[in-house]
């Protein structure tokens, strides 16, 4: 539901500024966000160590890409299958159900066809109307049967199908939202999410439904045919085998390849839909939109060759199936006439057997959907067979580090209940390191705090200083390579996902404003709130006055990632939601970024009387006012602990934060002064 907090490189070279003061240009400068294209893109020269989205989430190649992100392709198209195919043994009586209603339906067809053709043929020979009646009884029926089976079968499979396929795409957002490696581009997740989902729906009723159906009725076709002419049985025998094994096989061959990398591609075309779109302004500020068009272009074009060299494969591949079905008919004819076949009754082979090989011919379109799914199938099969990882020991997380996370907020629960909540929430970092690549400069270095219930403190420093890595060990979204990070007595890493919430949480960094009311949004950190609650949180956050003077009040939409918001506006309301959350240790990272040195003073000041008593607070802040009421304030300076100690005993101390102190206090009397 939202992103966990950014880790903070250590400080050099790739350094990057944090968001504009407004927040525009954070998607260009940030580096967790980078601009919709990345800094490389945009002409900014950035080491691929410090490039938060690495070359695993950046544009695919034109050249081949690997459908199944290093999985294989054609065996592993069957474990795929299978893997997607056990979430639907809840559902196999429907699909059989499904199945066998389909394979009606198609024998309804073939007998239509067949019944009908007895009639007009003995019909020619003028018998009396008794011979004719029940052959036009059965042609009405099959008639109706048909699409009554039809509507059934399609009612049958879709219900199963779509129960299914909620299950699917609850278990690959959750994957997507707990995965802890760097996030995957929104335009490729939402591809995965929507049209590699829609693939287990397309196996399921476009291919394994009607070829079920068609293998069963090519068989009863078969042993009708018998019935009349055992030679021609077995001519249709070999002919149906052409059209249901043969060509299928031709046509997963000619398509195989080019269907690999439908699905990757359509992934990176929906990613260039999106940065295109809603990086416009940051691409056209570095002046890389014609580079990005380009690119753009390029996996447009490439994807259009591939569909149309699939299209000209199955024009070629149907228009074989075409020939071989007058061939088997042709061929039937032939064996029924020199083996006396009555001519009704050839009559009646001739035309069965054009109908059952056009059921076959089903075959083969299954064959080529199955191979253009196969891509999607395989990365629906790796988010499915993904599960929350473990805690390492110890030794393993120092030699290996941790992974960094994407960064947001994780609002808990209202009220924290369970054992993890009545053992006390004191924090306890014990000489905690952090490392996030083997012989990379550490982002934490032995850092220790102590953070009783009802305590606050602050910490401060530089970008890069790891502030930012520090709040992310607490709320578990990075294990330390060494020391230990405690909860309650207990270590982080030992929280489930569901407990740690309850006793952590809070505004953490960049935290995510959905598409939805300002009532919705706040109502993520406390579900049960009611509007006295809702108005005490803004309150507090100084946002209660802009929503009053809303027309639509509560039920203001904000837009897409609070676009409709000014960037003080949207840090306000995510303030406002941690407030509402009220866990016992609140984590405000940069509450009041965005905003003016005057409403940063308010709103900072109001928000920290607003925390309950004896709940704790960790104060993550670049500006020094404000925090002269603070049990302790922290200062970090590549990844160590410079300074520390109380707000006024650090300015009688020479260092960084005298320093900064006087720097700011100086600028922002500057702007003072200029402010009307």
């Amino acid at each position: 539901m939202s992103e966990l907090p950014r880790p903070e490189p250590a400080p050099g070279p790739a350094d990057r500024p944090g968001p504009a003061p407004d927040g525009t240009g954070a998607a260009a400068l940030d580096a967790g966000r980078a601009g919709p294209l990345g800094p490389a893109a945009a002409g900014v020269a950035v080491p691929s160590e410090f490039d938060v989205a690495g070359p695993a989430t950046v544009d695919p190649p034109l050249g081949p890409v690997d459908p199944a992100e290093g999985l294989g392709s054609a065996t592993r198209t069957g474990s795929a299958e299978r893997a997607v195919l056990r979430l639907a043994r809840p559902y196999l009586g429907r699909l059989v159900g499904a199945g066998l209603l389909a394979a009606a339906t198609e024998f309804a067809g073939l007998a239509l066809m067949a019944t009908a053709t007895w009639l007009l043929m003995s019909a020619a020979g003028r018998p009396p109307l008794d011979r004719l009646t029940v052959a036009i009884v059965a042609v009405r029926a099959l008639a109706i049967s048909r699409g009554v089976f039809r509507y059934t079968e399609r009612l049958a499979g879709h219900d199963a199908v779509l129960r299914m396929i909620t299950d699917v795409r609850a278990r690959v957002f959750a994957t997507l939202a707990a995965r802890r490696a760097a996030p995957a581009r929104s335009g490729d997740s939402l591809s995965r999410l929507v049209s590699d989902v829609e693939a287990v729906q397309d196996l399921l009723l476009r291919v394994l439904v009607p070829a079920s159906a068609a293998a069963l009725v090519s068989l009863l076709a078969v042993a009708g045919a018998a019935l009349i002419s055992l030679p021609a049985a077995a001519v249709l025998a070999v002919g149906l085998l052409v059209a249901g094994l043969a060509l299928p096989t031709l046509a997963t061959a000619l398509t195989r390849r080019s269907a690999a990398e439908l699905a990757p591609l359509r992934g990176a075309l929906a990613a260039d839909a999106v940065d295109l779109t809603h990086g416009a302004a940051d691409l056209a500020a570095f002046g890389a939109t014609e580079s990005a068009l380009r690119a753009a272009t390029g996996r447009a074009g490439r994807l259009a060759r591939l569909e149309r060299r699939l299209a000209a494969a199955g024009f070629a591949v149907d228009a074989v199936g075409t020939l071989v079905a007058g061939l088997t008919a042709g061929a039937v004819v032939l064996v029924a006439l020199s083996a006396g076949v009555p001519g009704v009754l050839v009559g009646v082979l001739a035309v069965g057997t054009l109908s059952a090989v056009e059921i076959a011919l089903a075959l083969v379109g299954a064959a080529r959907q199955r191979t253009q799914l196969g891509a999607g199938l395989t990365r629906v099969a790796v988010l499915l067979d993904e599960t929350a990882p473990a805690a390492p020991p110890a030794d393993a997380r120092r030699a290996a580090g941790p992974e960094p996370l994407p960064g947001a907020e994780l609002p808990p629960p209202a009220a924290p209940s369970g054992p993890a909540v009545g053992g006390g929430h004191d924090v306890h970092l014990d000489e905690v390191t952090v490392r996030y690549r083997a012989g990379a400069p550490p982002a934490l270095d032995r850092v220790s705090l102590d953070l009783r219930g009802g305590r606050r403190i602050a910490v401060v420093g530089p970008s890069g200083a790891g502030k930012s890595t520090l709040a992310a060990v607490l709320t578990g979204a990075v294990r330390p390579a060494g020391g230990r990070a405690t909860v309650g007595g207990r270590d982080v890493t030992t929280y489930s996902a569901d407990e740690l919430p309850r006793l952590i949480g809070g505004l953490l960094a960049e935290a995510y404003v959905f598409h939805a009311t300002v009532r919705e949004n706040l109502l993520l950190g406390r579900p049960g709130a009611d509007d006295e609650e809702l108005a005490t949180a803004t309150a507090a956050a100084g946002l209660l006055d802009w929503v009053r003077a809303q027309p639509a009040g509560w039920d203001t939409v904000v837009g897409e990632e609070g676009g409709q918001l000014s960037g003080g506006q949207r840090q306000r309301l995510a303030l406002a939601r941690a407030l509402l959350a009220a866990p016992p240790v609140l984590l405000l990272d940069e509450p009041t970024e965005g905003l003016d040195p005057t409403a940063a003073d308010a709103v900072l000041a109001s928000a920290l009387a607003a925390t309950p008593a004896g709940h704790s607070v960790l104060l993550i802040s670049h500006r020094l006012t404000g925090l002269a009421g603070l049990d302790e304030v922290v200062v970090l300076d590549a990844g160590r602990v410079a300074q520390r100690g109380r707000h006024a005993e650090l300015l009688a101390t020479p260092g960084w934060y005298r320093d900064q102190w006087l720097l700011q206090e100086a600028a922002e009397r500057g702007y003072l002064a200029l402010s009307p």
